[in-house]
């Protein structure tokens, strides 16, 4: 298959297409400052798996609006009922689109690694091939939308469907950071696709929101970022369904990209404080590798200068959007284990 999107020159420097409401700050602040007056309420329940070396619990906690959202902890077994007499650093993770959290001895690699596990189920999805347990009880008031979440609420920011998911992200990091188990002060943010966008989103919110602790982001193949450069170039997957609903509401396409604005990871990143290390796949047709650029390259750039946070990014030329896969697994596993050693 050729290549897809910019040549790699042009590629590799490339900040995005769109241009920050002059508002946004304020619109998260209020969100967060409203979502954080509601009790975190974290809720754990032991959950039999079978699996001699890890123990996992059913969590609960208050997202966006009071809504309960759930998720899996896994910690490295110890003695049933005590989750760890000695507090583990954590990677929060977050699904990809149309995933949830999945059944509970489905993923459990980085517990594998001697790290607390978070998984985030995500509102409202889990209805692929990862099935989730969480609803969205909070319908758009718009009412109008087309087939999947993208396009639900999309006439107005505030009613927008991601506005509940990238508070519930970084309520996500705060519920870790309450538990026992948990060091709050390392905590690791990662996800694929949504969950790489999800991962940004939360890292660069909680920075703004002056949330402490989140020592590394792990994005990979990132969704949710630069979207009107995106509707000129994926070919598949979910942004296309924005492209789908605005063939037939043609008078909302300013509004709808008005809207999406505000949830730009590639926007939002600005904000983050965190180390990061990206991947990208540059035959990507789900996530074009200029919206992944896009997030990199603005990754802590409202940072001082002598205080933006280390990035880096690895390229995988030959693929789509499966990305590194698992070795890219095992690159972070290599992370992991550095973070560990040096916090």
């Amino acid at each position: 298959m050729p290549a897809l999107d910019f040549p790699l020159d042009t590629l590799r420097p490339y900040r995005g297409s769109a241009t920050a409401p002059a508002d946004l700050g304020d619109f998260w602040d209020a969100t967060l400052a409203d979502a954080r007056k509601q009790p975190l309420d974290v809720v754990l329940e032991p959950v039999e798996t079978g699996l001699a070396l890890i123990d996992t619990f059913d969590v609960t906690f208050t997202g966006f609006g009071g809504a309960r959202v759930r998720g899996w902890l896994h910690v490295p077994a110890g003695p049933r009922g005590d989750v760890r007499a000695q507090p583990l650093p954590a990677v929060v993770q977050y699904a990809g689109y149309s995933g949830g959290r999945g059944l509970p001895h489905q993923d459990t690699v980085w517990a594998q690694a001697g790290w607390a596990m978070l998984i985030m189920d995500t509102r409202g999805q889990g209805y692929g091939g990862i099935s989730g347990d969480t609803p969205d009880p909070h319908p758009s008031a718009g009412g109008i939308a087309y087939p999947g979440l993208m396009t639900r609420g999309i006439h107005d920011p505030e009613d927008y469907y991601y506005r509940r998911l990238y508070t519930d992200a970084v309520r996500a990091i705060e519920a870790a950071q309450a538990l026992d188990a948990v060091d709050p002060a390392r905590i690791v943010v990662h996800g694929v696709s949504q969950g790489g966008g999800l991962a940004i989103a939360a890292a660069s919110l909680a920075a703004r929101a002056g949330i402490g602790g989140v020592i590394a982001c792990l994005p990979d193949v990132n969704f949710l970022s630069d979207f009107r450069r995106a509707l000129d170039v994926a070919t598949a997957g979910p942004y296309p369904e924005i492209e789908r609903f605005l063939v037939r509401h043609r008078e909302m396409a300013a509004t709808a990209l008005r809207t999406l604005d505000y949830f730009d990871a590639s926007l939002l990143a600005r904000w983050a404080t965190a180390p990061a290390s990206f991947s990208v796949a540059l035959r990507d047709e789900v996530c074009p590798p200029s919206t992944v650029y896009a997030a990199f390259n603005n990754y802590g750039e409202d940072s001082p200068e002598g205080a933006r946070p280390a990035k880096d990014i690895t390229e995988w030329p030959f693929n789509n959007h499966e990305g590194g896969g698992e070795h890219q697994v095992a690159a972070h596993l290599r992370r992991l284990a550095e973070l560990r050693s040096n916090t």
